[in-house]
């Protein structure tokens, strides 16, 4: 099969192509085990982290991508809930004890074995990848393979972090960042809380119109002042400096949900300036996002079948996956980017 390897930690964009196409063997499946012939892999920001070295290190080499579309082609011997020719989905959850104290509370993304597609097992930048029975989810007929994909981490992940936020409806609901994830959470916020105003904020113009055309009712920079404080912020950004910005905007009792497996070391320094009064006092929450559970993508995949939520989402091709990436680390989005395998 083909795949696109990362054998290295490399830092965008001084290196520009850190993963090779190259030919593997074809894998085969263990006995809990489906093999999948992928038709799309989305592509996350979490895999920038990857191969930078900010997450837990890969296991190397590796296939990256877990946000895997397709249909299984081949079933290991213990496998009853599944069987060929049916369509999947393979999040970031790769495989989970299933035994332990979280696993039993159905808070597999806690527990201590969690391990994760794409980073200690290989993922969905090839043209087969193997996945565990109880991880892989069939997808409803009414999402297209490249309406699924996005959803398997961005949307599944935002509609954990809307949960975890704690909103009522007509509560006003913050975005901070506006990438893959934060506009599916727009539009599944539209529907879960049709009377919550949601304010927007980005970094650049291209950003901010995109939210306004999704229907967002306020959109401004990271500092900008929105025209009312917010109950709930959701922060999707890299960095740090939002966080400080997002807790001067709550209001008291408010809460940030931080939805991001690293932020980025670089203006770490800011979190020298928090200043308690204004930023984090009168019971203002913190909450961090850690992965996702299958009972996430089972919902968030239902949800967006129902609504219909359609993800904006450009496309490459799976030799195309370094130039994915580079854009994304250039801030060059509009929605998701999907590898067509």
């Amino acid at each position: 099969m083909r795949a696109m390897v990362l054998r290295r930690l490399a830092q965008l964009p001084e290196t520009r192509d850190p993963l090779e196409l190259v030919d593997l063997p074809d894998p085969e499946p263990g006995p809990r085990e489906v093999r999948i012939r992928v038709a799309v892999c989305g592509v996350c920001h979490t895999e920038i982290d990857e191969i930078e070295g900010r997450a837990a290190p890969p296991r190397l080499p590796v296939v990256l991508g877990h946000q895997i579309v397709g249909r299984i082609d081949q079933v290991g011997h213990q496998v009853t809930q599944l069987e060929i020719g049916q369509r999947v989905g393979v999040g970031w959850i790769h495989s989970a004890c299933g035994a332990c104290p979280y696993c039993a509370d159905g808070r597999e993304n806690l527990c201590e074995r969690f391990a994760a597609t794409g980073r200690d097992a290989n993922g969905g930048y090839a043209e087969l990848a193997i996945a565990q029975e109880r991880f892989a989810v069939p997808l409803p007929e009414k999402l297209s393979d490249l309406d699924a994909a996005p959803l398997l981490c961005a949307g599944a992940i935002g509609y954990r972090s809307l949960r975890l936020a704690g909103l009522r409806d007509g509560q006003r609901l913050g975005l901070s960042g506006f990438g893959a994830s934060a506009h599916l959470v727009l539009k599944m916020a539209r529907h879960v809380y049709p009377a919550s105003p949601i304010y927007v904020f980005a970094r650049n113009t291209r950003e901010q119109e995109f939210a306004r055309e999704l229907g967002a009712d306020w959109a401004g920079g990271s500092d900008d002042r929105p025209p009312r404080r917010l109950h709930a912020t959701i922060d999707t950004t890299p960095a740090w400096r939002p966080v400080l910005a997002s807790l001067a905007q709550l209001e008291p009792g408010g809460r940030l949900v931080i939805n991001a497996i690293r932020k980025e070391a670089g203006d770490a320094e800011a979190l020298q300036h928090l200043d308690y009064p204004t930023q984090l006092w009168l019971e203002k929450e913190i909450k961090s996002v850690a992965n996702v559970t299958r009972r996430d993508l089972e919902e968030a995949l239902a949800l967006a079948a129902r609504v219909p939520i359609r993800p904006e989402v450009q496309t490459f091709r799976l030799e195309e996956a370094n130039r994915a990436l580079l854009e994304l680390k250039e801030r060059k989005i509009r929605g998701a980017k999907v590898l067509v395998i």
